[in-house]
């Protein structure tokens, strides 16, 4: 998006500071992605600013910064500030972290004007931003385009409010919705420009995960080539701690972390065997009713370390339990042009599954996208069971 001089509206200038904060996703998590605007009486660009990495200054310091660098004069500053109005996508902090508050760098600016578009819900936040702004006499409303601002930050919301990283399930399919035949063939069902942008996806994840049968299978190696803003560490759901001490997810272990989500009850010689190897075990309950890993235990504790992004890249098991436990939220998938057949072959998503046809879509919004000779579905999985 080319950088706009004026703006139709309010909700035009909101949009622009969405866009410029899309920018740093995969570099500010766990913060959330932030753009903020300024512009003049008549919506002219004064200047524009975006949390570019974690640790380092926040969208509103980085728009006044370039405030200086477009506008060098102190005093023109200081005459075009008074009648400006900073546009931020989500509240200005109110707390001392990596840097200082931004809602104090915003009322030492000079600004008299700010529109926020949704309040911050963090508890260290929550509010009190706003209302320091307000204390501080600037005139602060809140609620502007809210709905597109908590899309956008749809994966940070889900770490405060829920204390679980934001799911990504990723499959590649045939046109008769199988991931592998018969034989366990996989390679390669996407096209290699669809197989590209999974390498995009796992460059900006906390975590690639997949079960055990892929693991054993497909060996992977479930890193981003090249290299994206983020290392993911590699996940593998594997109850019993068997995962091959020869697989390349443990021989790179030293280069790549590795994680083995396996039972509590699971051998302490299998566990030892993979500790030594560089590999992270971690022992967690059982699910109730069952002998499997218990997901949501586990979604919890990368929560914990602060993983806001995730990525799920099967088996079909492994998707279909999370489907039926609606802990995926969105959606990766590729439809290549070919036929699998057979009633041994394996499905993309298994499980128990739900017992009738949704009658309206499940990926909303949907983006449909053709790369080369495939197809590419992806958008928020829809809550409707």
């Amino acid at each position: 998006m080319s950088e706009p001089t004026q703006f139709d509206s309010d909700a035009d200038v909101m949009r622009y500071a969405i866009e410029i904060a899309r920018r740093g996703i995969g570099r500010v998590e766990p913060n959330p992605a932030v753009g903020a605007v300024l512009v003049d009486g008549q919506r002219r660009l004064l200047a524009a600013g975006w949390h570019e990495q974690f640790g380092e200054a926040h969208a509103e310091v980085n728009a006044f910064r370039d405030f200086e660098r477009r506008h060098p004069d102190a005093a023109a500053r200081a005459e075009l500030v008074r009648a400006a109005t900073l546009f931020v996508t989500l509240e200005p902090c109110c707390h001392h972290g990596k840097t200082p508050p931004c809602s104090e760098a915003v009322i030492a600016s000079g600004v008299r004007r700010v529109i926020v578009g949704l309040r911050d819900p963090s508890p260290h936040v929550d509010g009190g931003g706003l209302r320091q702004m307000e204390s501080a006499g600037l005139d602060v409303s809140s609620g502007l385009l809210d709905d597109e601002v908590r899309l956008l930050n749809s994966p940070f919301l889900m770490l405060v409010k829920n204390g679980r990283p934001w799911v990504h399930g990723k499959w590649a399919m045939t046109l008769d919705g199988r991931i592998a035949t018969r034989t366990g063939s996989s390679k390669w069902i996407s096209g290699e420009a669809s197989r590209a942008i999974v390498h995009e996806l796992r460059g900006r994840m906390d975590a690639v995960i997949v079960g055990s049968g892929t693991a054993r299978t497909d060996d992977p190696l479930l890193t981003a080539r090249p290299e994206g803003p983020r290392t993911a560490t590699r996940v593998v759901v594997d109850a019993g701690a068997e995962l091959s001490l020869d697989s390349q997810l443990v021989r790179t272990a030293g280069d790549v972390p590795v994680l083995v989500a396996a039972l509590e009850t699971t051998s302490v010689k299998n566990v030892d065997a993979l500790s030594a190897a560089g590999v992270e075990v971690l022992r967690l309950p059982a699910s109730e009713g069952s002998g499997h890993v218990d997901l949501n235990a586990l979604l919890r504790e990368l929560g914990r370390r602060s993983m806001t992004n995730v990525l799920v890249e099967g088996g079909g098991g492994l998707l279909g339990s999370l489907f039926d436990r609606e802990l995926v939220d969105e959606a990766h998938v590729f439809i290549a042009p070919k036929f699998c057949g057979g009633i041994n072959a394996v499905s993309a998503v298994g499980g128990l599954g739900v017992e009738r046809i949704p009658q309206q879509p499940e990926l909303d919004p949907c983006v449909i996208t053709q790369v080369e000779s495939d197809v590419y579905f992806r958008g928020h999985v829809r809550r409707t069971r």
